[in-house]
């Protein structure tokens, strides 16, 4: 398993503010489609991710449901918790299975308060993420193809991976689209040599056209991450 250091929040992190968290994280696996908590209950643990990542989605009455955020090994998820934040606005589901560290809200709380720094950055934190839902609410007015290629980036920037274990139902739920229509999409992504999809898994082939295909959404994400966070160790 990696060393903690694999989330690049906590490298970041001054050594002696490291040394309040340490005691307090645990390692954890967090198998795909894990759900860590449901919207309206409350959030009692924070997780750094190293490899795994996890979508921040919004459920409707119809059963339909649409990712607001996504957060992998540049963040953290539940750290609003520790700001007083108890109750979750969203639910939050391993999209991308993997390990990372777990430390409770509680004491998470208390080393924010020891540490001005820390503090301030888990408030950056929670506005990166609340930047990167406003931008997926603008990005559902891009085309689908652009969305999607949008996404597949973001999720292979924290996986580190190429190869990512979708199936085209879990692309169209996050998404909030038809089935049909990720499949249409996908499949012109693969004629034209961009991606590469079969059973369950999508192979990105070409990762300059995929970045062509993608919406503005995506970089502009990115600049968030850059100017809230400012250039986070990438270890």
């Amino acid at each position: 398993m990696p060393h903690h250091l694999a989330n690049r929040l906590l490298a970041s992190l001054p050594a002696a503010d490291l040394q309040l968290l340490e005691p307090h994280l645990r390692p954890i696996e967090l198998p795909q489609h894990k759900i860590l908590f449901e919207a309206g209950g409350s959030v009692d643990t924070a997780y750094f991710p190293y490899n795994a990542i996890v979508s921040l989605v919004v459920s409707l009455s119809t059963g339909e449901m649409v990712e607001a955020a996504m957060v992998g090994r540049d963040g953290v998820v539940g750290a609003a918790a520790a700001l007083d934040g108890r109750i979750s606005l969203s639910r939050g589901i391993v999209q991308i299975g993997g390990h990372g560290v777990t430390c409770e809200a509680d004491a998470l709380k208390r080393a924010s308060k020891q540490s001005e720094t820390l503090h301030s950055l888990l408030i950056r934190h929670e506005q990166t993420v609340y930047a990167q839902a406003q931008q997926s609410a603008a990005c559902i007015t891009h085309k689908i193809e652009e969305r999607l290629a949008r996404w597949l980036l973001r999720a292979r920037d924290l996986s580190q991976s190429d190869i990512l274990p979708f199936t085209q139902e879990f692309l169209a739920e996050i998404l909030g689209v038809r089935r049909t229509s990720v499949s249409v999409v996908a499949h012109t992504l693969q004629q034209a040599g961009v991606i590469k999809y079969s059973r369950g898994r999508i192979h990105i082939a070409n990762l300059e056209g995929l970045r062509e295909c993608a919406c503005e959404c995506y970089s502009t994400v990115s600049r968030h991450y850059e100017t809230l966070l400012g250039n986070l160790p990438n270890r």
